[in-house]
């Protein structure tokens, strides 16, 4: 799931660099900000820019957790069934090598032709197990970036923010002020959205 974070760290982190400005530019560009429409506190920091902790935000969000578990059991399966795969034609190569001095030269070849074809085979099934996966990873990913976009726009347009920016540990922000700090009010109202979504599900189960 780690690509999934990277991706989404990636998206959120817009436009980081208007924060350094806005905290450090002098009176009179924050005058211009003023005659812009951009409210500001006492300490001339845009009331309408706020931030979210994305490492909070993907560790306390239900459906990031519900996905995450889902691609880990995914994976996990098809793990497993390559693994059984290759455990049968290990035992197949054992079972050649143990009896080929029992064979004819003829019967060695054709055998170790088929086996040869067998772990061609076995490599393009892993490739193709490998190419799935990424191609689910790539959907979860999607999926989960909508379902935070929507919720944001809608929060944005609610609250009249101008610029929500994603924080991370590591990540390009260096400073920014807690009063910025929206996370919670996101997580929430992510969480919120996410029970009702669950409880709809189970009611429209429970009709059927």
């Amino acid at each position: 799931m780690k690509n999934l974070s990277l991706a989404l760290n990636g998206i959120l982190l817009l436009a980081v660099a208007i924060l350094y400005f806005l905290h450090f530019s002098d009176k009179s560009e924050r005058a211009e900000a003023a005659a812009a429409g951009l409210t500001a506190d006492a300490n001339g920091v845009p009331a309408n820019i706020a931030f979210i902790n994305v490492d909070t935000l993907f560790k306390n969000y239900d459906y990031y957790e519900e996905l995450n578990t889902k691609l880990e059991e995914r994976k996990a399966s098809l793990e497993k069934e390559l693994q059984n795969r290759v455990s049968g034609f290990q035992n197949e190569v054992n079972n050649f090598q143990q009896n080929v001095n029992n064979l004819t030269i003829a019967q060695a070849r054709a055998l170790q032709e088929d086996l040869t074809k067998k772990e061609q085979n076995l490599m393009q099934y892993q490739q193709q197990l490998t190419q799935q996966l990424s191609q689910e990873e790539a959907k979860v990913q999607l999926d989960l970036y909508d379902k935070i976009a929507s919720y944001l726009d809608q929060y944005g347009r609610d609250n009249d923010f101008q610029l929500v920016l994603g924080y991370q540990k590591g990540g390009a922000v260096f400073y920014a002020n807690d009063s910025l700090n929206i996370t919670q009010q996101i997580l929430g109202g992510l969480n919120t959205d996410y029970q009702q979504e669950q409880l709809a599900d189970t009611v429209k189960t429970e009709e059927n």
